[in-house]
C-alpha cells in the first residue's frame, strides 16, 4: 500500500475531487517515485468511488478512467485486433506526454475544466456526467491547483541521516559508516555517499549533502537516489540480494556510481566523480564495513545492527 495523506477534498455535487500526497516504494509498489493524486468521485450505490484519477508524480504521470470499475470495458483499436476486454476492476491507463503536455498537475486542472463531462462518460459513469455542474466545477479548480502544488512542494518524504562515524574522502565525494538502528529495531550498516553542495568549501554556506544512501538493513534492506532531493527509495528483492553490504561494493567497484548520482539529481557531481579516486579508497572502506558488519552480528546477531536506535540528524 503506498503511504498516501487522507487528502484535501474539494465538492461541488454530486462530485467530490480528492487532492493527496503520495509516496511509492521501488519492489513495495510499482516503481519509486512520489507526487500528488488528484481524484474525481462521487457516491456510486451507496459508497464514495474514484470515478477518474490523476497521477501527477515525479515519473509516473497518468490517468486512469474507472479506477474503481469492474464493469469498464477496455476496447483496443481494430489495427490491435479490436475486441473489448474486462477491466477486471483497473480502469483504462493513459500516460500523460511530459514533452507535450508539460506539467502535469497544470495539465490535469485545464483538462478538468473542458474535458471533465466526456471522461466521465467514458470512465463509465454517464448519469453522473449528466448531473455534474460544471461552472461549479471550473469555480473549485483554482483552489485544486493551489492544494495540489502546495502538496506537491511541501510533502516531499524527503531525509537527512547522520553523516557516519568512519568517513573515507574520494576527491569530490565522501563516503561515511555508519551502524544504524531504527526505533522498530531494524538497521544495519548505512553506507552514505556526501557531497559539498551550495559553494566553494571555503564559503560558510557550502553545505554537506547526502547524495545517496545504502541502508543495508537486516529486514528492510534499501537504497536511496537522492535523499534530500527527490528521495526515490528502492527495497532490495533479498531473494536475488542475499546480502546488500555485497551488492553495493559490487556497484562501486563496476563504477557505477556516476551514474547513480546522476540518477539521483546530481549531474554536475557526477561529472566530477573521478572513479579512480573511488577505487582507490574502496579496499579501506571495504575492509572496515565488514568490520562494523561483524561487529554488529556480534553486539545484537544481525549484521552491522548496533544495541541503541541511532535517530537522524533531523527528526520529523
Amino acid at each position: 500500500m503506498a503511504q498516501q495523506s487522507q487528502g484535501t477534498r474539494f465538492t461541488a455535487a454530486p462530485l467530490t475531487i480528492v487532492v493527496r500526497h503520495e509516496l511509492w516504494d521501488g519492489n513495495i509498489q510499482d516503481h519509486a517515485d512520489q507526487g500528488v493524486s488528484v481524484d474525481v468521485a462521487a457516491d456510486v450505490d451507496g459508497r464514495e468511488t474514484a470515478l477518474l484519477r490523476f497521477n501527477c508524480f515525479d515519473i509516473e504521470r497518468s490517468y486512469i478512467y474507472g479506477p474503481e470499475n469492474p464493469d469498464l470495458k477496455i476496447a483496443a483499436p481494430m489495427m490491435l485486433g479490436g475486441s473489448d476486454r474486462a477491466a477486471a476492476g483497473m480502469g483504462q491507463l493513459y500516460r500523460m506526454d511530459p514533452v507535450v503536455d508539460g506539467n502535469p498537475i497544470g495539465w490535469t486542472v485545464r483538462t478538468l475544466g473542458t474535458k471533465l463531462p466526456k471522461m466521465l462518460v467514458r470512465a463509465g459513469y454517464p448519469s453522473v456526467a449528466e448531473a455534474a455542474d460544471m461552472d461549479a466545477v471550473r469555480a473549485l479548480l483554482p483552489a485544486v491547483e493551489s492544494c495540489a502544488r502546495q502538496l506537491f512542494a511541501s510533502r516531499r518524504n524527503t531525509v537527512k541521516h547522520n553523516r557516519g562515524t568512519d568517513i573515507f574522502e574520494a576527491g569530490a565525494i565522501r563516503f561515511g559508516l555508519e551502524m544504524r538502528r531504527l526505533p522498530v529495531g531494524d538497521g544495519g550498516l548505512a553506507i552514505h555517499v556526501l557531497g559539498d553542495i551550495g559553494g566553494a568549501t571555503r564559503k560558510s554556506y557550502v553545505e554537506e549533502t547526502e547524495l545517496l544512501a545504502f541502508d543495508c538493513f537486516w529486514d528492510g534492506a534499501h537504497y536511496h537516489y537522492g535523499p534530500r532531493n527527490k528521495n526515490h527509495r528502492i527495497y532490495w528483492d533479498m531473494t536475488l540480494v542475499e546480502d546488500p553490504l555485497e551488492w553495493v561494493f559490487e556497484q562501486l567497484e563496476n563504477r557505477k556510481l556516476a551514474a547513480m548520482l546522476d540518477r539521483a539529481g546530481y549531474p554536475g557531481v557526477a561529472a566530477d566523480v573521478d572513479l579512480d579516486k573511488v577505487a582507490a579508497v574502496l579496499p579501506a572502506m571495504k575492509k572496515r564495513a565488514f568490520e562494523m558488519w561483524a561487529e554488529g552480528e556480534r553486539l545484537t546477531g544481525h549484521k552491522g545492527l548496533p544495541l541503541q536506535p541511532t535517530p537522524n540528524l533531523v527528526a520529523d
